[in-house]
């Protein structure tokens, strides 16, 4: 499955000026990564969005979002929000805010030493 381009160009301009930000191949989409957390992605033309497990709930009753359920198991602090949830400029901003919020509350990882020896 492949992203909505468009989608991923609406996120990148918005998380722009945050650095570092970095892009990955993951979910069959596209990740946004804050630190090397996971912040946000674009599924199909479904944004990811990574938040408190415990705003998941209120989250869900919102516009346009469901469960990110992709291996037969809900997560909490994961939801897709559908094309009626990000229309607007001010309602994706929103949903990346959200996002970069809770990336930016966890720890930055560290990246893995590069393999030795091939």
């Amino acid at each position: 499955m492949g992203f909505s381009e468009k989608l991923a160009a609406r996120v990148r301009q918005l998380l722009g000026q945050r650095r570092p930000v970095s892009e990955k191949q993951m979910f069959g989409g596209l990740a946004f990564l804050l630190r090397g957390n996971m912040c946000c992605g674009v599924h199909g033309d479904e944004l990811i969005i990574r938040l408190a497990p415990e705003e998941t709930d209120a989250a869900l009753a919102e516009q346009g979002a469901r469960v990110f359920d992709l291996t037969g198991r809900a997560m909490k602090g994961w939801i897709l929000v559908g094309s009626r949830g990000t229309a607007t400029a001010p309602a994706l901003r929103r949903w990346v805010r959200i996002a970069v919020g809770y990336a930016e509350s966890l720890p930055a990882k560290r990246r893995a030493p590069e393999a030795r020896g091939r």
